[in-house]
């Protein structure tokens, strides 16, 4: 298995830092080459929630195979020649790897975007004991502190869902952006050689016409 060491580091902490925080959304873009598989890994913890969303942005067919695997070496996802797909597993302790395949093409390279969002990462529940230091002398407040937390938190899921949405909304709009331009120079190229079609014709046809007057009549001496 080919592993692309410089996107690997993008998605491994460095030693000493925290992995990925609680619904953390994380996005990706690189360009496979033809004829190669590259993976990634993600360490996980248990009773966590993985959604990884892929895009095949350019590159002919636009698709690609896909493989997700467990810790232990099991296949949980397999899409052949796919253009994007969303998956979401619940994951336990250790590192999960996810694969784009290439190899059954020979000539196109693929841009790839691909978004990771990891939830229930373990630290909520330091995040609310981070809180409770501040809980002395609520009684003198008029709203719960649970009730701030529940609002927070609400807020916080509806921001994390519309940076997904958008930064999803960015993919397909570079996506649909590079089908326009090779549809324009598709159009470009036939075009032009229509142009040059009908411009032999036409002096095809000037010169057969202009042989059809031509006086071929030799002159006697």
């Amino acid at each position: 298995l080919l592993v692309p060491l410089g996107c690997l580091a993008l998605l491994l902490p460095p030693p000493g830092a925290a992995e990925f925080s609680p619904s953390l959304d994380s996005d990706f873009t690189f360009t496979l080459p033809a004829g190669r598989k590259e993976c990634f890994y993600q360490p996980m913890r248990k009773e966590a929630s993985l959604e990884l969303e892929y895009q095949v942005l350019d590159g002919a067919g636009l698709d690609v195979d896909f493989h997700l695997l467990s810790p232990k070496g099991e296949t949980l996802v397999f899409d052949e020649r796919k253009s994007d797909g969303v998956h979401t597993v619940e994951t336990e302790d250790g590192d999960y790897m996810f694969c784009f395949d290439n190899t059954f093409s020979t000539i196109s390279e693929k841009v790839i975007f691909f978004e990771l969002i990891l939830d229930n990462m373990g630290e909520d529940g330091q995040d609310e004991e981070d809180w409770k230091k501040y809980v002395t002398g609520t009684d003198l407040l008029d709203m719960k502190l649970e009730d701030i937390l529940e609002s927070i938190n609400s807020v916080k899921a509806r921001l994390s869902k519309s940076v997904q949405i958008q930064t999803l909304l960015r993919a397909f709009e570079a996506r649909d952006r590079n089908i326009q331009e090779s549809n324009f120079d598709r159009v470009n190229f036939w075009s032009m050689v229509n142009l040059g079609v009908m411009v032999v014709v036409s002096a095809v046809q000037v010169y057969m016409l202009k042989s059809l007057f031509e006086d071929k009549r030799k002159s006697r001496t």
